[in-house]
């Protein structure tokens, strides 16, 4: 029987750099150790499990809403799924950044995860940039997020300014007990040993209820027909929360251009944008908030490519766009 793994929540706003600070941790696991990771994605077609699996650990993707919604469901399931096939020594655990946490906190000191799971310290990522906008810093997601971390990992100081640092070192430092710790890094460079800092149960989120009202949204969504020769590729989209998705599926015999790929998700200016797409140059991840990363990958089972704004997106026009950097389609 599986008792007392020790289990992590990577929490953050959209963009703050979860996904990277997960490929760092991966990167410096200790071999002989078996890590599983539990992902929820705002999108509907999940990209996170591609950028994390090529390193070793056993993923198991959620996508399509907040882990917490529809009773916290979905989550036990996936949770289940994974701990049975993953039998893992560390559990990682990313909520969407938009999502309330505390439920999944509920979820996992329940007495059905009572004795097979061991909550070990709590993360909260912050962009200081997004700290010094009371936009986010007023907002309650962020703030539940940061209410239930033991560390909080300042992302990105490499772009901030000094007053943004300034001010987010003060806030962390005139909080309420119990007292966090605030660790400075770029690229999502955490040490692994962060993760044996102990959690503490007394936290409280500080809008517990915030969620509540958001569960049984029904989302907007578009489904394409189902992956085919005839029909290669199939869109999403979804909304909740604020803000809105739109996302793409491919064959993974679509062929894509790497430099007309580049430049369209260059020229997008939303809040979040994942891909991992086949192109002629081989198979590619793409990762963007406020600057875009482009690095390689094993071949995956398909193409996948997923934009995240505040604003509604215009799925059309953005298809088009996109179509334009394919160089190889299938013959049906």
């Amino acid at each position: 029987m599986l008792t007392a793994i020790p289990t992590h929540l990577i929490m953050g706003f959209l963009g703050t750099g979860k996904t990277t600070l997960l490929r760092h941790l991966l990167a410096h696991k200790p071999e002989h150790e078996r890590w599983a990771i539990l992902v929820n994605e705002f999108g509907e077609v999940g990209i996170d499990g591609a950028l994390l699996s090529e390193q070793g650990a056993l993923v198991k993707e959620i996508p399509g809403g907040c882990l917490c919604c529809v009773a916290g469901l979905p989550f036990q399931i996936g949770l289940n799924a994974l701990l049975h096939k993953a039998q893992p020594d560390r559990l990682l655990i990313e909520p969407t950044g938009l999502g309330h946490p505390s439920r999944v906190m509920d979820i996992l000191t329940n007495e059905h995860y009572r004795k097979v799971l061991s909550l070990g310290a709590a993360f909260c990522l912050i962009d200081p940039r997004q700290w010094a906008d009371p936009r986010y810093r007023e907002h309650e997601t962020y703030q539940d997020q940061l209410a239930l971390a033991d560390v909080v990992v300042a992302n990105k100081i490499d772009l901030s300014g000094d007053a943004e640092l300034a001010r987010l070192r003060r806030d962390i430092a005139g909080g309420s007990a119990p007292k966090q710790v605030l660790v400075e890094t770029s690229q999502g460079r955490l040490d692994a040993a962060w993760l044996q800092h102990p959690h503490a149960p007394e936290r409280r989120a500080a809008h517990p209820q915030a969620h509540a009202g958001k569960a049984e949204r029904p989302k907007l969504a578009t489904h394409e027909p189902s992956l085919s020769r005839a029909r290669p590729w199939r869109r999403y989209g979804n909304h909740g929360d604020d803000h809105f998705s739109v996302g793409w599926r491919f064959l993974d015999e679509v062929v894509f251009d790497l430099d007309a790929l580049r430049t369209f998700c260059e020229a997008q200016r939303v809040a979040r944008l994942k891909a991992v797409v086949r192109t002629a140059d081989g198979w590619w991840a793409f990762n963007q908030t406020d600057r875009l990363s482009v690095y390689r990958l094993p071949p995956q089972r398909e193409s996948r490519l997923e934009l995240i704004d505040a604003s509604p997106l215009a799925a059309a026009p953005l298809h088009e766009q996109l179509m334009k950097t394919v160089v190889s389609l299938p013959t049906p």
